[in-house]
């Protein structure tokens, strides 16, 4: 259904880590790189490569050592909470971490605008997922100023002519140290058209399920559309790297959507090249011993060598301890 060769164009086909000649309008919302599913097709080959993301956060979490964030950044309705919730479907919740990028409220804007970032980062051995992140302050921010002014900023900073152009640099500077720290970024523009958006919104008036979902604030934000699409031009055009490359997926079809953040998931752990970690070295010398004593059946042979070893252990113990006793005594009788 999906074979190799597709699945590295999935990789690969909306990668951006050079921002010079990126432009977010070459990138079609609608685009499902030639690929033509059912909703039946879909969630088979879907399901498939969530097994195998599975089978990759175990041995992310198993060794401890690395860490994979996923920020997700798009329009209402662009999909996120449906990505996260589908792709992460079947992880052992244990080893994956979703922090949601909401307003900042009163202990966010005493601190800088990157600390709930630090904050969110997840342990080691874990898949972080952020539903919306650290950009939105360079784009919520930028559409509405009054945002901004929230932080307190001193007057001389708010001024200089360079402020996001500072900004831009301390996020990729921020990233640049989390990377060298173990911790990988894969930053996802979920890209839906206009026109899609406003049929979900519309889809989301006309469900009872979904109306929960709808704010007074939607129809209004949507007059900053364009605005909104300058600054992620100029968000991602700036801020992809090597390191911490932007991916502008496709979200007019929500099927096509999850197949490609799941590829790209799979994609980067697979890159960390992971083994299972190997037991502990007692466990190892002792593998039938221990069946014995869980009432499991040892390999008799390989018991009886183990447990020569403990007794030539056990013995080596007590010529120790008699050794130890008579330094002591030796030191007595001197003084």
């Amino acid at each position: 259904m999906i074979d190799k060769s597709i699945r590295e164009i999935l990789r690969t086909k909306y990668r951006v880590e050079n921002g010079k000649k990126f432009k977010l309008t070459d990138f079609d919302p609608a685009d499902t790189a030639g690929l033509s599913l059912t909703k039946k097709e879909a969630k088979k080959a879907l399901r498939k490569r969530v097994k195998r993301l599975c089978e990759l956060q175990e041995l992310l979490y198993a060794n401890a050592q690395r860490t994979l964030i996923v920020a997700l950044q798009g329009m209402d309705t662009s999909g996120k909470d449906g990505t996260i919730k589908h792709v992460t479907s079947g992880i052992n919740p244990q080893g994956i971490s979703v922090a949601s990028f909401k307003q900042p409220g009163p202990v966010e804007l005493s601190h800088d605008y990157l600390w709930r970032v630090h904050m969110a980062v997840p342990a080691k051995g874990k898949i972080g997922i952020f539903n919306r992140s650290h950009y939105e302050e360079v784009l919520v921010t930028k559409i509405h100023p009054d945002v901004l002014e929230k932080q307190n900023l001193p007057k001389e900073i708010m001024k200089d002519k360079k402020f996001w152009q500072h900004r831009y640099e301390d996020i990729c500077n921020c990233e640049t140290y989390l990377d060298r720290q173990g911790y990988k970024f894969v930053k996802i523009f979920l890209n839906i058209s206009k026109e899609e958006q406003r049929l979900r919104l519309l889809s989301r008036l006309d469900l009872t399920e979904k109306q929960w979902k709808f704010s007074p604030s939607d129809p209004k934000e949507r007059n900053f559309w364009d605005q909104y699409q300058d600054a992620y031009q100029e968000a991602i055009a700036t801020t992809a790297t090597t390191e911490a490359p932007w991916f502008v997926v496709p979200a007019n079809n929500k099927w096509f959507t999850r197949l490609v953040v799941v590829e790209l998931m799979i994609a980067e752990l697979e890159k960390f090249e992971m083994v299972a970690p190997k037991p502990n070295p007692e466990v190892l010398a002792s593998l039938n011993l221990l069946k014995k004593e869980l009432g499991g059946v040892p390999d008799h042979q390989e018991l009886e060598k183990e447990l020569e070893v403990k007794k030539i252990n056990e013995l080596k113990e007590i010529e120790k301890k008699i050794q130890m006793e008579k330094e002591k005594l030796k030191s007595k009788k001197i003084k």
